[in-house]
């Protein structure tokens, strides 16, 4: 092959770049770069080397000089490009055959663009000259074998995996970033196999292989090198249990997939086999957390093997980064898919009529309702408590994922016995029993919708967690828990005052409606200063005798003369009223929240030994289906025939488009300290919106 008979050079000053009248100015973005390799290139032993597509060479030609010579020139076949540098700048530019001198500050740098035919197909050559010869005193050789080696994976988020120009090594957000997205194997794609998918070194089934992602290592170049060499493929060892991969050893049968990198599992070298596409498949093992940012690399290193004893050489390395899909909750705005409720037939509150009228109002929102029988929640009405719904995304898949609760009660086994299943996934944490309290329970987390705050978009919401008033001694939701929700990110949590309920949960004041104005919803937050108007408003109508508990048998009524007169009642919901005026400021400011973006719901409560519970059914424990909302029936005063608190709470919701229907709870949940929202679940269809677009 003849040798070109120019090279380009560059120059940050004028001087030299004059010199050379024949030459193209040529810029080069591929050189800004590290330097991959250098090489020593000596006269009196021609060399052979590995160069990879697209990376930098600098060749030392000054360990062997011949002597007397004082000045040089090199030269490369038509697949090398040459460069000499000097004044350590990086915008090249071709010049005639000029001889450097060897005492100058210069570089020689060499790159190829495509991959070799054949071994040693291209080469270098550096003659050597004395001060006044022309020609050249030695000439050194080099021989060059050009590959190709790319690892990909999906980092244009495609669902695709494609060679890409992006920065490989790093991970970026929003809707102009790259990097490649891994799911946690969470589910369960075997029904005959126990525990999720990821729990088991080995692929399950052709399901299992679909939940993973796909890297993809890509080759070219003469078979004869990959033979003599080695490619291995690397993960970090803080990163390893966080991820398996796997390979199939024979044909694509997925009993055939073997983990090839993992927890016990740093390296693993590549039988190339003359094959220019090998597939792994990648599964996320672990969830962000505090320990863990939910980024994860793996490396393919091209390793020149020595045939005299010396250990392999680092050749090239090429790297990719996968970010973990985060955990992710659903707001009551988005459409509900299933709702879950706990059948109580037997024991001292039964629920039958509360099954009944949830499966008139799940029909009515077009939804499928799911029961869970006595014998399996083993008397657990609480499902709300027990477990809260999210979902998990890539751009080639998703799936709804249920987190468990550590409350451990009589539905302790249903997540992980009922739900988890093909496509379904388990997650949980478990604090030390000791640690464990009431407001651990998942009726005590709960997600805004979307907002904005201070310019700031959160286009997945906020998670809102139940915690004690800023003081020590307090009851909060377990560390283990919170540093979960904090570690997803994409929903970075705002904690509020829960503690002074006895209960303790934030679906006790306050709620989330759809609304088709302003934000696209409305917070509701319960307000005894609205129930207390409320009253003396029918009082100054002549209603007062009009009483609280008609019609609940067994239960001693009392009139709103009698409420309005009941100075410890009143001093009690002046407290509730206090403490929820606090949350109120907090949430208009971490949610970006307007007055207008906020409804009184009325709604009185009681202190007792120093913890509030609610007076009556509590309003805002409600259930959101859509457009339908299923309410607690409250058994207000009855005035004009109507029940004035459930004509006030239609007053405030059906304008936005709601339709409110009460249901009673009153023995079955509300006298056990809950309502509808805590004796219900619901599962719901995932965002549009695409996590990795947000910049948290």
């Amino acid at each position: 092959m003849p040798l070109n008979q120019s090279c380009r050079f560059a120059d940050k000053t004028e001087r030299h770049g004059s010199t050379a009248a024949n030459c193209m100015h040529v810029y080069s973005p591929r050189l800004i770069m590290t330097k991959q390799r250098v090489l020593q290139v000596s006269p009196l032993h021609p060399r052979n080397a590995i160069c990879v597509v697209g990376t930098e060479v600098f060749l030392d030609i000054r360990r062997s000089i011949p002597r007397g010579a004082t000045s040089f020139d090199v030269h490369g076949t038509s697949g090398v490009r040459v460069y000499i540098i000097y004044n350590h700048d990086f915008v090249k530019e071709p010049m005639s055959e000029t001889r450097w001198p060897l005492d100058a500050n210069i570089e020689i740098t060499i790159t190829m663009d495509f991959p070799s035919e054949t071994v040693n197909d291209n080469k270098v050559r550096i003659s050597y000259y004395g001060e006044n010869g022309n020609e050249p005193i030695e000439t050194a050789w080099l021989y060059l074998t050009c590959v190709s080696v790319s690892l990909d994976t999906d980092t244009n988020r495609t669902g695709v995996v494609e060679s890409s120009e992006a920065e490989k090594t790093k991970w970026t957000w929003g809707p102009d970033g790259h990097g490649a997205v891994l799911l946690v194997n969470c589910d369960r794609d075997s029904l005959g196999s126990g525990g999720t998918d990821n729990t088991h070194p080995r692929v399950q089934s052709y399901a299992d292989l679909q939940d993973m992602s796909i890297m993809i290592l890509r080759t070219q170049g003469p078979s004869a090198l990959f033979a003599e060499n080695k490619l291995v493929l690397q993960v970090p060892a803080s990163e390893a249990d966080k991820v398996r991969v796997f390979h199939a050893a024979g044909n694509d049968s997925y009993y055939q997939y073997k983990p090839v990198l993992g927890p016990d599992k740093l390296s693993y070298a590549v039988d190339h086999a003359s094959r220019q596409e090998i597939t792994f498949y990648v599964e996320g093992l672990a969830f962000p957390d505090q320990d863990f940012s939910g980024l994860v690399s793996f490396s393919v290193m091209l390793l020149e093997v020595s045939n005299e004893g010396f250990p392999d050489t680092p050749i090239f390395t090429d790297t990719v980064v996968f970010r973990v899909s985060p955990w992710i909750m659903t707001p009551n705005t988005l459409q509900p898919l299933e709702v879950f409720v706990c059948s109580i037939e037997s024991g001292a509150n039964p629920n039958v009529d509360f099954l009944s009228a949830m499966s008139a109002l799940v029909r009515k929102a077009n939804c499928k309702l799911t029961v869970c029988p006595q014998l399996e929640n083993r008397s657990d009405r609480w499902i709300q408590d027990e477990l809260e719904f999210g979902y998990v995304e890539a751009p080639h898949k998703l799936f709804p994922v249920v987190f468990d609760s550590p409350r451990n009660r009589g539905l302790q086994n249903f997540p992980l016995r009922r739900i988890l299943g093909p496509d379904f996934g388990y997650v949980t944490r478990e604090p030390p029993k000791s640690q464990v309290s009431g407001l651990d329970s998942f009726g005590n987390l709960d997600v805004s919708p979307p907002v904005t705050v201070q310019g700031k978009e959160y286009p997945l919401g906020r998670i809102l967690i139940g915690s004690s008033f800023p003081r020590s001694g307090g009851r909060r939701m377990a560390k283990v828990i919170r540093d979960f929700l904090y570690a997803q990110a994409v929903q970075p949590p705002v904690e509020v005052y829960s503690d002074w309920l006895t209960v303790g949960h934030v679906d006790e004041f306050l709620t989330f409606v759809p609304a088709s104005d302003r934000k696209g919803f409305r917070l509701l937050l319960g307000s005894p200063r609205a129930c207390y108007q409320l009253f003396e408003e029918k009082q100054q109508q002549g209603h007062g005798d009009a009483a609280q508990f008609t019609g609940l048998a067994g239960m001693a009524i009392i009139t709103i003369d009698e409420i309005l007169a009941n100075e410890t009642l009143r001093r009690s919901n002046r407290y509730a009223q206090n403490c929820i005026d606090w949350n109120r400021k907090i949430l208009k400011q971490e949610l970006g929240l307007s007055e207008e973006d906020i409804i009184d719901i009325p709604q009185l409560f009681v202190l007792r030994n120093s913890f509030a519970d609610a007076f009556f059914p509590n309003l805002v424990n409600l259930v959101v289906l859509g457009t339908h909302l299923g309410i607690p029936k409250p058994f207000g005063p009855i005035v004009d025939g109507q029940c004035c608190l459930e004509e006030k709470v239609r007053s405030l919701l059906e304008p936005l488009g709601l339709t409110c229907t009460f249901i009673n709870d009153f023995f079955s949940y509300f006298e056990l300290e809950g309502d509808v929202h805590c004796g219900t679940n619901v599962l719901r269809k995932p965002f549009s919106f695409q996590w990795w677009n947000m910049i948290p």
